[in-house]
């Protein structure tokens, strides 16, 4: 019986080390941003199968990619406060068998986006992958210090995914989504660098903060969230949203602006995390007030 409790315990523990690696919170943000991207698509409800299989492969697709950054960047993990336990540069999970596991997720979400969706969505999120693992982490992460900038736009896709789903084409409005989640990555990710520029120094990962300094850094930051709050006014400038959406946006805007502000010319120790933390919330809230703007017309 013992032994039998210790071998159950023992199998969860390898799930949870395997589900860690899939950066589940990363993938339900963007899964939530493809599932925007799907119902804006449409002015009726979509299809419950191509809502499954699309989100589906989307996410497997998108958790592929996260755990090959786990096994690429072990290195930098196990110098890094915030990522030191993660289960490959702990040793929970050897880079074989993550790799096995990201392969796995990566052919079996490809086929159910081929199969039950369609191929234009397939191919394109597979490029996302391969934008995301191979160009960002292998390549930029450790070239530029615009790493974030470039790369940005594999994680900026889901709601362009989400759309040619349900259309099976590209759309101008689909790319303004990802045009706002492109605009939306650099100073959400630069709070964290500025949080984490001792970690990354000593790493010796080229962020922003440790090439260029923390004032630098948090210009930049200001003047992106600037550009940001531009690029979220163009949906209700072209007509694609109604006024849902901008008495929104402009809300979510506002408070980022504030903690920009903040951040470059009153900040505390912890204005650099909370600014990041609001990051998540402004991105999260916009595309649920996108979604509420298309359902409820005024």
């Amino acid at each position: 019986m013992a032994a039998q409790q210790s071998s159950s315990s023992s199998f969860l523990s390898s799930c949870k080390d395997y589900y860690e690696m899939t950066k589940p919170n990363v993938v339900l943000l963007l899964l939530l941003t493809a599932l925007v991207g799907m119902c804006l698509a449409s002015e009726t409800w979509i299809s419950w199968h191509i809502l499954l299989a699309g989100l589906t492969g989307i996410g497997f697709l998108s958790s592929a990619a996260a755990v090959v950054n786990h096994v690429v960047d072990r290195r930098i993990d196990s110098q890094m406060a915030r990522t030191s336990n993660r289960p490959v540069p702990k040793g929970k999970v050897t880079p074989k068998k993550a790799i096995i596991f990201a392969s796995v997720l990566t052919i079996v979400g490809y086929l159910i986006l081929e199969l039950w969706v369609n191929r234009l969505t397939a191919v394109l999120t597979l490029a996302g992958l391969l934008g995301y693992a191979v160009v960002y982490t292998m390549y930029l992460k450790r070239a530029t210090p615009q790493n974030i900038v470039i790369g940005g736009l594999a994680g900026a896709i889901p709601p362009l995914l989400g759309w040619t789903a349900v259309t099976g084409e590209i759309h101008p409005h689909a790319l303004l989504l990802v045009l706002i989640v492109f605009t939306w990555t650099p100073p959400h990710f630069w709070a964290l660098a500025i949080h984490r520029e001792k970690d990354y120094a000593r790493a010796k990962v080229p962020m922003l903060p440790v090439t260029h300094g923390v004032e630098f850094t948090k210009t930049s930051i200001l003047l992106y969230t600037i550009l940001l709050c531009v690029v979220c006014l163009l949906p209700y400038l072209i007509g694609m949203t109604g006024i849902i959406y901008l008495l929104g946006s402009t809300l979510l805007n506002v408070g980022f602006l504030y903690y920009a502000w903040k951040l470059k010319f009153g900040s505390t120790e912890k204005t650099a995390m909370q600014t990041f933390k609001f990051s998540i919330i402004h991105l999260m809230v916009l595309f649920v007030v996108l979604l509420v703007d298309h359902y409820i017309h005024f």
